[in-house]
């Protein structure tokens, strides 16, 4: 009996052991077959490898539309905006330009004031001249661009004193430094700039643009050629008088060489005044131009004219040019002058 148990028992754990073998080979197969098997055989449906928009359920003709819709007006707004900007800039652009047209209208203005308070404002000894009657009038004509030695002798030869402003040697008259050399007195014609419009320009003119070194080394060479000169007026210069720095390194540089500076005036602009004041030496100014109109009887209506200036203040200046006519002119009216004194510019009463 006892055998016959111990049997089934055996027979039962043989079987459970057979049992769970086949489990655990179940299970290894089960593994080996995940190992090889692809991810997508897990689900339920294949996902589709094309996975584009319109594969979606959710994308339809409708949503596209209002896509394109909405994406075409999101470039309208950024447009609308670029153009409101660029429109901004140009308004800014403009504003500031008129802003500073302005600045610029306004800082003329106040030069062109601060210019003339300043011109009356400068004192110098010919403002403070005064004129007693009882002498004699005193009229200095100055003879421009004298350059050749027959002009020199036409001008002595007119029969009372003018004084001469000779041009530096150039190539085309070499001899005028020399010519003036037997001279007592006489000046120097100094070239400077003048506007664009005026032709003929001398060799070595002056121009605002230059440096004190190259406006001084002129000056030094001006002292060389003519070493007893003194005075020095301006050949042209319109656009060279009216310019502040050019004039100050002007004046700097004939005080250091023992210069004085006549004002041809050739604009009404010029701040000659100023800087001889500021460099301390007298302020000497024409008052008219006798040749301006080549004919006889022009040029002696200004003779006159001079002559009448000198009347009321006491003196005046003329300048002129050794045309024929010019110096005809003023030989043949030597009868004018009898009320007044002919005199070299060096002796004006003011000096």
């Amino acid at each position: 009996m006892s055998n016959k148990k111990d049997n089934t028992l055996e027979k039962t754990d043989n079987i459970l052991e057979t049992k769970n073998e086949t489990k655990k080979n179940k299970t290894f197969d089960e593994l080996k077959l995940f190992e090889t098997k692809k991810p997508e055989q897990y689900f339920d449906e294949v996902i589709p490898k094309d996975d584009s928009y319109d594969k979606f359920e959710e994308y339809t003709q409708a949503l596209e539309k209002d896509f394109l819709e909405k994406t075409l007006e999101d470039e309208q707004q950024i447009n609308e905006k670029i153009v409101k900007r660029i429109e901004e800039l140009k308004e800014d652009k403009r504003k500031e330009k008129q802003k500073e047209e302005k600045i610029k209208e306004t800082k003329k203005e106040n030069e062109k004031q601060t210019s003339k308070v300043d011109d009356k404002a400068i004192i110098t000894k010919k403002d403070t001249y005064i004129f007693n009657k009882s002498d004699k009038p005193k009229l200095v004509i100055i003879i421009d661009d004298v350059s050749t030695n027959t002009q020199k002798e036409k001008i002595q030869n007119i029969g009372y004193p003018i004084t001469m402003a000779f041009l530096p040697p150039t190539p085309s008259h070499k001899e005028s430094a020399k010519i003036a050399q037997n001279l007592k007195f006489y000046m120097i014609h100094f070239p400077m700039q003048a506007s664009s419009a005026f032709k003929g320009e001398e060799i070595n003119t002056l121009k605002i643009t230059d440096s004190y070194e190259v406006i001084e080394n002129r000056v030094k060479q001006l002292r060389a050629w003519y070493p007893n000169a003194i005075y020095t007026n301006n050949h042209t210069g319109s656009v060279f008088t009216e310019n502040e720095e050019a004039m100050d390194k002007l004046f700097r540089a004939l005080k250091k060489y023992n210069f004085i500076f006549v004002d041809s005036r050739t604009s009404a602009k010029s701040v000659a005044k100023k800087y001889a004041k500021k460099y301390e030496m007298p302020y000497i100014v024409r008052n008219t131009f006798i040749d301006n109109d080549r004919n006889f009887t022009a040029i002696q209506n200004q003779l006159k004219k001079a002559i009448e200036i000198a009347k009321k203040q006491g003196y005046a200046i003329a300048i002129g040019h050794p045309h024929d006519i010019t110096l005809k002119v003023l030989k043949d009216s030597k009868y004018l002058l009898k009320d007044v004194e002919p005199i070299l510019v060096n002796k004006l009463p003011y000096l």
